[in-house]
């Protein structure tokens, strides 16, 4: 009951899994009459309802799927959902959900969107700020600037390359991952201890009494 009179007082997001675009419209509905702020997700049939979607200023993550199978909902998910709802005036965000697609994959998605017709410039905001955003975090994260958490990975090359390696990956200002570490590389790539206990514990970027990586 706290965290619904927190909703209705306007002090929580609420973060609502939907596909269908009946389903959609049904949240913003709701949102509307109640009064209290929406995030949407997966949005698979987004690309249906986009101008209602913008109309409301509902924020949007969207999945994206790249194998056949799963639920009824999202037999229409399109590639260009990202580049419908970007033209329509959406805030798009990306996310994985982990492990329907491995998060690994997370700067994939947003290549993926790209190929479908969305601009590079709101790809790239989309896994950056716009999640910051819709998390009620952007003073925190999303972008490089003093005073922010210093939460940040450094690629190899272009983001939306399926070439690209993670090189190091930076959590409040600590180094938690170093492809040039002989034990995170064999983390990053696989093979003979890669799960060892003792490996794993190398990037737990909150325990540094673990794997000696300050």
């Amino acid at each position: 009951m706290e965290a619904l009179v927190e909703v209705l007082d306007g002090k929580r997001v609420v973060h609502f899994h939907t596909h269908r675009h009946d389903d959609i419209v049904t949240a913003l509905r709701l949102s509307k009459e109640f009064g209290f702020r929406i995030v949407l997700h997966h949005v698979s049939e987004g690309w249906k309802v986009a101008d209602e979607i913008a109309k409301a200023k509902a924020p949007t993550s969207i999945i994206m799927i790249d194998s056949p199978g799963g639920k009824l909902e999202t037999v229409d998910l399109s590639y260009s959902n990202g580049a419908v709802l970007e033209k329509a005036g959406v805030l798009v965000g990306f996310h994985t959900d982990d492990s329907i697609t491995d998060s690994r994959w997370f700067l994939r998605s947003a290549a993926l969107a790209v190929r479908a017709g969305m601009s590079r410039e709101k790809a790239l905001y989309a896994m950056t700020m716009a999640n910051a955003i819709m998390l009620d975090l952007q003073n925190r994260v999303g972008t490089l600037d003093a005073g922010k958490d210093a939460d940040f990975v450094v690629l190899s090359g272009d983001p939306l390359s399926v070439y690209t390696h993670v090189l190091q990956t930076w959590v409040e200002g600590r180094k938690v991952f170093d492809r040039a570490d002989p034990k995170d590389y064999l983390i990053a790539v696989g093979g003979f201890g890669a799960t060892n206990d003792g490996d794993a514990g190398h990037i737990d970027c909150f325990d540094g009494d673990i794997g000696g990586n300050e």
